[in-house]
């Protein structure tokens, strides 16, 4: 059994939050308890009662039977209606909850506060080069990504078929069955520049243009995205808050191989030394980061940094009560002086106290002026000990 690293409390209410595929209910029912009651919204029959007759969801977890039971809900998002009674059962009777759902874009537009703190929030994600351990594969993690489904796969046709089921799942599921957008087709161009453009800063008049929308319809398709837990923003950083916010930030898919699924290059291998492969491989770490910090509940928060000369710092950590991180990201073996050209120049002035790194396919760990090189795999090894 791969051993996940989120850890979820025992003592409070909590969202579990993940993009489909994940996991989410393997690694539940795998933890479930005896004294508790699983009730699962993906199934028709489940579904419908309760979408009737809300007030009947209420009479089952207070049955003789069940009411002394931590109650687990999987895919919350699809009843929200059945969070009013969950909030009354904490608020009243001191009840436990395990709620699961691969959105949020629902929960908000019925305007659920989501139990206005009474319910902590977790994330699960694909899985993680730390969770996987010695059955780790970076080849393997970068073509196909971490979903379990794909990262097991039998072989790379299984993985495809799989993604691609993946893919078309979601823009059924929870995009045309949510009515999320009007007209599918130009959402179907979007996700496939979203993926094309993975990495890069968002450009959101570029994007319209060429599918023939409007800027806003490109946020609101952002928006969607990230609500439905498929990608993440990465803010651009400037010390001044209110600077950064008019910095466009760049766009990350979750998920290595969702990214490949969408631009239809699951089955083409990564070459090292080629410009797909570093990228990739750069996707992977930003993802690994923010995975991992996540898990151990730790309050850093991400960015990247472009100058007009065109200077760039792949990945700045700041983390409070410890030293800021700016860190860059080559898919190299053998790491040179040239690498290091951005932190060196450009770290003194975000913070003088920062560490530098330069993380890498290069085995040997050393120093070049101020700039600490170290290969990946050591690097997470030591921030998430």
């Amino acid at each position: 059994m791969i051993q996940r690293k989120c850890i979820l409390t025992k003592t409070n209410s909590l969202f579990l939050f993940g993009p489909r595929g994940c996991g989410k209910t393997t690694f539940l029912q795998q933890r479930k308890e005896a004294n508790t009651l699983f009730i699962d919204l993906l199934d028709i029959e489940t579904y419908d009662e309760y979408l009737l007759e809300p007030a009947r969801f209420r009479d089952f977890i207070n049955t003789s039977e069940n009411k002394d039971k931590k109650v687990i809900i999987d895919e919350v998002q699809r009843l929200p209606r059945l969070l009013d009674i969950v909030h009354l059962e904490i608020q009243k009777n001191k009840r436990i909850f395990i709620l699961t759902g691969s959105s949020s874009r629902k929960l908000k537009q019925k305007g659920t506060n989501l139990l206005a703190g009474r319910a902590w929030i977790y994330h699960l994600y694909p899985f993680s080069f730390t969770e996987l351990g010695k059955d780790f594969d970076l080849q393997k993690a970068l073509e196909r990504g971490g979903l379990p489904d794909a990262y097991l796969a039998q072989n790379i046709q299984d993985c495809k078929e799989y993604l691609n089921s993946y893919v078309s799942t979601y823009l059924q599921k929870e995009i045309q069955e949510e009515q999320w957008v009007k007209n599918l087709a130009p959402f179907r161009k979007f996700l496939a520049i979203a993926a094309q453009m993975n990495g890069k800063i968002i450009n959101k008049s570029k994007i319209a243009k060429e599918i023939g929308i409007n800027d806003v319809t490109v946020s609101n398709y952002f928006e969607i995205l990230e609500d439905t837990l498929i990608g993440i923003s990465l803010p651009a950083f400037h010390k001044s808050i209110r600077k950064a916010q008019r910095q466009a930030p760049k766009f990350y898919l979750i998920d290595t191989g969702i990214k490949r699924a969408l631009d239809k290059t699951i089955i083409i291998p990564l070459t090292p030394r080629t410009s797909d492969y570093g990228n990739t491989f750069e996707h992977w770490v930003i993802l690994e980061c923010i995975k991992n910090s996540h898990y151990r509940r730790l309050e850093w928060s991400f960015s990247y940094l472009r100058t007009k000369d065109g200077l760039e710092i792949d990945l700045i950590i700041e983390r409070p009560g410890l030293t800021t991180l700016l860190i860059e990201i080559k898919s190299k073996t053998k790491v040179t002086l040239d690498d290091i050209k951005s932190l060196e120049l450009l770290g003194y002035d975000i913070d003088p106290k920062a560490q530098k790194i330069l993380i890498s396919n290069d085995p040997l760990e050393r120093t070049i002026k101020n700039t600490k090189i170290t290969h990946w795999k050591q690097f997470f090894l030591e921030l998430f000990s």
